[in-house]
């Protein structure tokens, strides 16, 4: 869309940059979630591979094996907690990534049907000038040869 837009297209071009700004807004917006979702993600992760990694020593005392226990009832709950926020992340990405498609293919529509004006705005004044040509041709053999 950097070309001149032709008078007759004007409307369509400000469409077009509406959602033009629509599409980057959604895409932006899409960034933003995919990046909290991963960050959710990680954080799971990182839970998860803690919780795994937690071993209780051979020997130990009652007080030191109830903390442990109390410690890894906490980091379940944590589990618990950050993968309902996944979840809650794949449902929120997946809508962005539904609207920012939908923004795509709208602003996709409207640049082609702006390609489509000027290419058969060029047809049009390929036609005019190739009637032209052939009007001065006629015009110099109707004359004839002098």
């Amino acid at each position: 869309m950097s070309r001149r837009v032709h008078r007759d297209d004007r409307g369509l071009a400000a469409v077009a940059r509406v959602r033009g700004v629509r599409e980057t807004d959604s895409r932006i917006g899409l960034q933003h979630v995919l990046g909290e979702q991963a960050a959710v993600t990680a954080r799971l992760t990182a839970l998860e591979t803690g919780l795994g990694a937690a071993a209780v020593p051979a020997t130990t005392t009652p007080g030191a094996l109830l903390a442990m226990r109390t410690m890894l009832a906490g980091t379940g709950v944590l589990i618990g907690e950050t993968r309902a926020a996944a979840a809650t992340a794949q449902v929120v990405s997946d809508e962005a990534r539904s609207r920012w498609g939908a923004d795509k293919a709208r602003l996709t529509a409207v640049e082609h049907l702006l390609e489509r004006r000027a290419a058969r705005r060029r047809t049009e004044a390929e036609r005019a000038a190739a009637r032209e040509a052939d009007d001065l041709a006629a015009q110099r053999w109707m004359r004839g040869p002098r």
